[in-house]
C-alpha cells in the first residue's frame, strides 16, 4: 500500500512578490530593448535583441510560475504528482506555491454521510428482511485512497452495500437464542460489528469509518403480515402468562390469609371451588356478574 507523506510548500505571498518582480523586469527588458532600438536607428545601427529575448523569455517565466500558486481550506487536502511520481501531500490551509508542473489532486478530509439503499436480504434464519445502514467515514491517508483504488468514493459505497449484506446473514432479525444477539434486540452491539467489518473492508483506501448505524430495519413484504401476527401472538402469550402467575400469587396469599386469621375454614373441595371461581376472575377478559349464594356452601 502507498504511504502518504508531507510535502512542504512556499508561502503564496511571498513567492507572489517574487513573481511579480520577474514579471515586472520582463517589462523593463522589453522597454530597454525598445530604447536602444531608437538610439540605434539614430546612429544607424542594429538594437540589442538580448533585451528582447530575455525580456520575452522573463515574462514567460513569471507567468508560468504564477501557475504554481494555490489556496486550501482547512480540512483539504491535495496530493502532488510531478511527471506521474508522488511527491508528497499538503495539508496546510492557507495560500501557497509550489512547483508549477506539479498535478495537484484536491481530496477533502471533512466526514461524509452515506445512506445506503434498501436492501432486501435473508437473516441468519433465513428469513427475507429490508436493511439499510448510514456510515459516517472520512480520508485518512490521502495516498492510498488516490493510488491504491480507482475510485474511493465509489469503492466505499460498494464496500458499505457488501458489509450490510454480510451483516444481515450474519445475524437473526429476532427471536435469537439465548444470549445471541439479534439486529433488532441488539442494536449498539450490531451497530459496533458493522463499523468494525467496514473498516477492515475500506481499510485499503484510507478511509476511516467514524460511525455505522442501521438506519432501516423491517422484514419484507412478503412476509410482514405473518410475522406481524406472530410477534402478536407471542405478547398475547407473554401477558397471559404474567396474568396466570399473578393469579395465582394472589389466590394463594388470599387462601394463607384466611387460614392465618381463622375467618373461615375450608376443606380440600371448597378451597378448589375458590381457587377456580378467583381464576375465572382474575383472569378473565371480561368483567364477571357475581351470583350471591343464598343458601349454604354445600347446596
Amino acid at each position: 500500500m502507498t504511504s502518504e507523506k508531507n510535502i512542504r510548500v512556499l508561502n503564496g505571498w511571498l513567492m507572489l512578490v517574487v513573481n511579480i518582480a520577474v514579471f515586472l523586469a520582463g517589462i523593463g527588458l522589453i522597454v530597454r530593448f525598445v530604447y536602444s532600438a531608437v538610439e540605434a536607428d539614430k546612429i544607424g545601427g542594429l538594437p540589442n535583441f538580448y533585451y528582447l529575448v530575455f525580456g520575452i523569455l522573463t515574462i514567460v517565466l513569471a507567468i508560468f510560475s504564477f501557475n504554481g500558486h494555490f489556496t486550501q481550506q482547512p480540512n483539504i487536502a491535495r496530493v502532488l504528482i510531478l511527471f506521474g511520481a508522488y511527491r508528497g501531500t499538503c495539508r496546510e490551509s492557507g495560500f501557497h506555491w509550489a512547483n508549477p508542473l506539479y498535478f495537484k489532486q484536491r481530496i477533502s478530509l471533512r466526514a461524509r454521510n452515506l445512506t445506503g439503499e434498501r436492501l432486501k436480504v435473508n437473516d441468519k434464519r433465513g428469513n427475507p428482511i429490508e436493511i439499510a445502514a448510514v456510515v459516517v467515514w472520512r480520508v485518512e491517508n490521502t495516498a492510498q485512497a488516490f493510488f491504491d483504488v480507482d475510485n474511493f468514493e465509489d469503492y466505499v459505497r460498494v464496500q458499505c452495500e457488501s458489509g450490510v449484506r454480510h451483516l444481515a446473514n450474519s445475524f437473526a432479525y429476532d427471536h435469537g437464542d439465548e444470549h445471541e444477539l439479534t439486529l433488532r434486540g441488539n442494536v449498539d452491539e450490531v451497530g459496533g460489528a458493522l463499523q468494525k467489518e467496514l473498516q477492515e473492508r475500506t481499510g485499503k483506501a484510507g478511509v476511516v469509518i467514524e460511525e455505522a448505524r442501521l438506519a432501516h430495519l423491517a422484514y419484507a413484504p412478503e412476509i410482514a403480515g405473518v410475522m406481524l401476527r406472530r410477534q402478536q401472538a407471542e405478547a398475547i402469550i407473554d401477558a397471559r402468562q404474567k396474568i396466570v402467575h399473578g393469579a395465582v400469587s394472589m389466590v394463594q396469599m388470599a387462601l394463607q390469609d384466611l387460614a392465618e386469621k381463622e375467618v373461615v375454614r375450608l376443606d380440600e373441595e371448597r378451597k378448589a371451588t375458590m381457587v377456580s371461581n378467583l381464576l375465572v376472575v382474575l383472569c378473565g377478559e371480561k368483567d364477571t356478574q357475581p351470583i350471591v349464594n343464598a343458601g349454604t356452601l354445600y347446596q
